[in-house]
């Protein structure tokens, strides 16, 4: 009997050590969450925390190509990110442009750009700071540029024989394999605002494509989606609804819209407050057809856009309540926008001879969704 009890008591713990690994193989290489985002539920997935931020402008800077690093453009340094880490923030998203990143379609990446953002992606992961890729480039590669402005430019759309969804795929699992290794890749961005696509290319499919050649070389990172017609979240459910069906072998789709606040939703501002016919609920307002669409169809949702000007109190009052209702619905997003090369840009938000922009006292009250 008393054999049997021993044997009886090396079972059940034998049976707890499987169920604790079985408990633990659930979660990521990276001990981010990870949730189902194919199904509905009334509620948004959580395939990553769900973090606020910045964008880190800087690198996407001047349609000029390839451009003169600190002349047309530049990359974030490690003070520009470690003021908002000392802030508390743990995201950036960081555009940069496929024009520098890839001189030729298809071909090699060029080494010297890619150094520059391993260093920023270096510096934020020694900071504590997630990093989004965002490649810049609104469903568009410049295939010829005089090298001083942009008067001579011309570009090919995603989905021509010129840029062929080939060369997009190429590109990103190039990149994935440059960027996998990192533990602060909070998500690849594929494309920035893609708009006035090809009907014979629709963004859907293109999406598609890129997300299995990303899973052909790296099945753990999360894919950001960005919708139709410059991601617009008050449009989303006419032009971006095709993305619901969009597959991914990991389930780690995160999907990404921008909002503004002035009367064309274009973020340029031009007008005043009331000439842009702002109010203070137009922000939850614009976002509330695709947090809806992310609670229906169970997907997790970001704002990767949205920023006000710095001239008048009343843009702050609507900046928050468009980010409490974010935060409310578990969604988080990246301020438009931070970096050392704006200067007086009535929206930015790196801070000037030390001091807070006025945006800061809304933005500092958002870390992380709820």
């Amino acid at each position: 009997m008393k054999n049997i009890k021993f044997i009886n008591i090396i079972m059940v713990l034998a049976l707890m050590c499987l169920g604790l690994t079985a408990c633990d193989s659930d979660n990521d290489g990276n001990g981010e969450e990870t949730g189902g985002g194919t199904g509905g539920g009334g509620s948004v997935a959580k395939l990553a925390e769900p973090y606020f931020g910045v964008n880190m402008s800087g690198a996407e800077f001047a349609a000029v190509y390839p451009g003169v690093d600190g002349t047309h453009y530049g990359f974030p340094t490690r003070s520009d990110i470690e003021y908002f880490t000392n802030k508390g923030f743990k995201l950036i998203r960081f555009p940069f442009r496929w024009e520098r990143i890839q001189r030729q379609l298809g071909g090699e990446l060029d080494q010297v750009e890619l150094a520059k953002m391993k260093a920023v992606v270096s510096a934020a992961q020694e900071l504590g700071i997630y990093v989004i890729l965002d490649l810049h480039n609104f469903g568009r590669y410049c295939t010829y540029s005089n090298g001083h402005n942009s008067d001579a430019n011309n570009y090919a759309i995603l989905g021509s024989r010129t840029c062929s969804s080939a060369h997009f795929c190429d590109l990103w699992k190039r990149l994935a394999q440059e960027f996998m290794g990192y533990t602060n890749i909070w998500g690849y961005d594929i494309m920035n605002e893609p708009h006035d696509m090809l009907k014979s290319s629709p963004w859907d499919k293109l999406a598609q494509e890129c997300i299995d050649a990303i899973r052909e070389v790296d099945k753990q990172t999360p894919i950001v989606i960005e919708g139709n017609e410059y991601a617009s979240s008050s449009k989303w459910t006419n032009l971006s609804q095709d993305l619901k069906d969009l597959t991914d072998p990991s389930d780690k789709l995160i999907f990404q819209a921008h909002v503004y606040f002035d009367n064309d939703a274009s973020g340029k501002y031009v007008k005043n407050y009331d000439q842009e016919q702002a109010t203070e609920n137009i922000g939850v307002e614009r976002l509330k057809p695709f947090v809806e669409w992310c609670k229906k169809y169970g997907k997790q949702g970001f704002v990767g856009e949205y920023g006000v000007p710095d001239d008048d109190p009343r843009w702050l009052v609507t900046l928050d309540k468009a980010l409490e209702y974010l935060s409310e619905n578990g969604i988080g997003g990246t301020y438009w926008s931070a970096g050392s090369r704006w200067g007086d840009y009535s929206l930015a938000v790196q801070p000037v001879n030390g001091q807070d922009r006025p945006q800061m006292s809304v933005l500092e009250k958002y870390f992380k969704a709820k």
